[in-house]
């Protein structure tokens, strides 16, 4: 499988779900570079990710857009997120159920057909300004 295959199985398997799906296609010292706070290391850690994500949010991924590098090592992604916040998390504001549309894009290395880092990045200001109005 080449790394955009390998990077648009990722992705359907998060738009159905099946976070053991996304799991296999990780590297077991996945690097996760989240748009805010700490860095987290292995595929434990990454799932406990999902489980909270799972728990507060419900999103879809659409609009997606795949470029690849020549080496076929990175893959850059972007897509629009389509979610529904229905827990609250953490410090941030509570949680009503509101949906929002908003812009991401994520950056994905590869090696020896394991996804081995995912960054993510979106506006975070623009988020708690959807779920506020």
């Amino acid at each position: 499988m080449t790394a955009l295959e390998l990077a648009q199985q990722y992705y359907d398997c998060f738009n159905r779900k099946n976070w053991e799906g996304m799991l296999e296609l990780l590297s077991d010292a996945i690097r996760h570079d989240v748009n805010q706070g700490e860095t987290r290391v292995g595929k434990e850690r990454y799932r406990e990710f999902l489980q909270h994500m799972d728990e507060c949010y419900d999103e879809h991924l659409s609009d997606m857009v795949f470029l690849t590098e020549p080496s076929g090592t990175r893959i850059a992604c972007e897509f629009t997120v389509n979610g529904v916040y229905k827990k609250n998390d953490g410090d941030l504001l509570p949680a009503r159920n509101q949906k929002y549309v908003l812009p991401a894009g994520a950056f994905l290395g590869v090696d020896g057909g394991k996804i081995t880092r995912v960054t993510t990045y979106y506006n975070l200001p623009r988020w708690i300004k959807l779920v506020s109005e």
